[in-house]
């Protein structure tokens, strides 16, 4: 598929039969990929197709085996990032490279700082990052620390800094994972600004409805592969079949239990506070449903789950399982009752990255295996390898460590240690974020089969699809406290939204545990024969919360195009906000017009 160079080619970047292995396993396998200068170019492919190998070798962290790398039709050898900042190749990756104790000033010139006399010359540095924030539209104090700026900014401070070098290539991998839709379509409107100046984009997302938004060309990579080269107006099932070489005909497949029978109380929740965080929350999440915590960005659903969990304190209220209260901000005691949290964070808080996969899945469980202070390590590998293959993990082997794996994997492996331990309640906070299609509906299934099992699932999310889609009920918050339920089969993201910002009132949510009612602090764990519940179904501190501007709500991820004509993309013209602006041509639905947010490699 290596593209035919022209008598006037306007190709800025060429790269052909570009192949990488790592042990025991084959990353790219001849990839062809070309950028013209003015041009977003996207590069598509599921978690593990080799797209974190591409833009690695691309930006000198790695080293290709064999194949060309052609700049401006001339070879180059990029033997470290230096060499690719030379050439003007920046990058920008998912997990930004700043260092937050520094300044904004310190951060864009880091490692190039200006001297006078043999000092570091703060005031024509401070001078010079001004000038550069402007040329973005940051309006950030280059005196400011990086760690108070929100991700957005700290985003934009990245795309300072690759213009600071003279960046004639600017590579994006996955910038808008963390965003919200209002700072999606601000990001946007600098990279067009920087594609009409000539710059070369090459950007890599996982919301297809970004693609024709943002990107000129989609080159797609499969199993190491490049695949085929499309216009970013492809439509999304074609998109979807190339990327995972198959259809997916129901994009958010929710088996609910009988709605009318929910099953008996696991987890309840009653006027939980925390001063500064959330207010008077309640809320009970029954056998065989999953509840979604719904809300705008900094409106408290990461903080509330967090206390759940025991992982943070709280001022007032209780949480009990099947009745019994658990200690406030005692980990043990969640766990002994059967609550697993997959944190938002899955690779500051979810893994231990330098150990194997093998470990990663044993450790909630690793007391259960443990004989006179010695680990039984045949049977941990066993019930690993179980999970591992329920899972579809893709790996070398369990021995290998789990940063090798790609997003969608790591995030099994988070959500796979919570299935050995046989947690009742599962907490998902932004369990899809970062992962592709095709990984997101086997999580989707996964939790069909943990409701159908009659566990009870917890999710907060902030896409508005995968919220009416995978829900059996909606808590919508809003400024730290519940500000309404909604019945999934019946809620549009009109109804979400209006709740978010607190246009309407809708009814109470349910009714939770009086807890005067409650026991005695105890270790009760939630039963894990099914039979043992009534109505079994029939079928970081995470990465924080980002408060919105002062008189700007932050929009939650909104509507994504699916295949499937359910309740997942009930939208209306109000929800338009929720992304970015070309969403708006492909998902003009409503209630009656139903159509259907990593690691050293990609590939290893």
């Amino acid at each position: 598929m290596e593209p035919q160079a022209e008598p006037d080619d306007p190709r800025v970047l060429r790269v052909a039969g570009i192949r990488k292995t790592f042990p025991g396993v084959v990353a790219l396998d001849g990839v062809d990929f070309d950028l013209r200068a003015g041009e977003v170019h996207v590069l598509l492919g599921e978690n593990g197709a080799g797209k974190s190998t591409l833009i690695k070798i691309l930006s000198g962290a790695h080293r290709p085996d064999a194949g060309r790398i052609m700049l401006d039709g001339a070879p180059v050898r990029l033997s470290g990032p230096r060499d690719a900042e030379r050439l003007g190749i920046a990058t920008i990756y998912q997990e930004l490279a700043q260092v937050p104790e520094l300044s904004v000033a310190e951060n864009l010139f880091l490692g190039r700082p200006p001297r006078r006399l043999g000092f570091v010359d703060r005031r024509r540095m401070e001078a010079d990052a001004a000038r550069l924030l402007d040329r973005v539209g940051v309006p950030v104090d280059p005196r400011a620390r990086m760690r108070d700026l929100g991700i957005a900014h700290r985003q934009l401070v990245e795309i300072a800094r690759a213009l600071g070098r003279d960046a004639r290539v600017l590579i994006m991998d996955e910038p808008t994972a963390a965003l919200t839709g209002a700072e999606v379509d601000r990001l946007f409107h600098r990279v067009r600004a920087l594609r009409a100046n000539g710059v070369a984009v090459v950007f890599i997302t996982h919301h297809l409805e970004e693609i024709a938004a943002i990107g000129d060309r989609v080159t797609v990579l499969r199993d190491g592969r490049s695949v085929t080269q499309v216009p970013a107006h492809t439509d999304r099932d074609t998109l979807v079949r190339l990327m995972v070489g198959r259809a997916i005909e129901q994009q958010y497949p929710r088996a609910s239990s009988a709605p009318d029978r929910p099953g008996r109380p696991l987890l309840s929740v009653a006027g939980l506070t925390r001063a500064g965080s959330f207010h008077d929350v309640s809320f009970e999440v029954r056998a065989g449903e999953v509840v979604a915590l719904a809300g705008l960005v900094g409106a408290g659903r990461t903080e509330v789950v967090r206390a759940v969990f025991g992982a943070d304190p709280y001022d007032a209220g209780s949480v009990t399982v099947l009745g019994r209260r658990l200690p406030p901000h005692d980990v043990g005691a969640a766990l002994r009752a059967g609550i697993g949290l997959v944190p938002e964070d899955r690779k500051g808080q979810g893994l231990l990255l330098d150990a194997s996969v093998a470990d990663n899945l044993g450790l909630v469980t690793l007391r259960g295996v443990t004989r006179a202070g010695l680990v039984d390590r045949a049977a941990q590998r066993t019930a690993a390898t179980r999970v591992a293959d329920r899972l579809a993990i893709r790996t070398v082997g369990l021995d290998h460590p789990v940063r090798t794996l790609s997003g969608g994997n790591q995030q099994k492996v988070v959500i796979g240690k919570w299935l050995l331990a046989e947690s009742g309640v599962l907490i998902l906070d932004e369990p899809t974020r970062g992962i592709d299609v095709a990984a997101k509906v086997e999580i989707y299934r996964l939790v069909n089969e943990l409701t159908a099992a009659g566990r009870a699932v917890l999710m907060v999310s902030s896409d508005l699809p995968e919220v009416l889609g995978m829900s059996d009920r909606v808590l919508v918050m809003a400024q730290g406290r519940i500000a309404g339920e909604l019945d999934a089969r019946e809620a549009t993201q009109d109804a979400v939204m209006a709740l978010a910002v607190g246009a309407t009132t809708a009814h109470s949510p349910t009714d939770s545990a009086d807890p005067a009612n409650t026991a005695t602090p105890a270790n009760t764990a939630i039963p894990a024969n099914p039979a043992d519940r009534a109505h079994p179904a029939d079928a970081d501190r995470a990465n924080p919360t980002e408060p919105a501007r002062p008189g700007e709500p932050t929009k939650p991820r909104g509507p994504g195009n699916a295949t499937e004509p359910d309740k997942a993309t009930r939208t209306s013209e109000a929800t338009k906000a929720t992304r970015p602006k070309a969403t708006n041509k492909t998902n003009k639905t409503s209630k009656n017009n139903k159509t259907d947010k990593k690691g050293d490699s990609d590939g290893r």
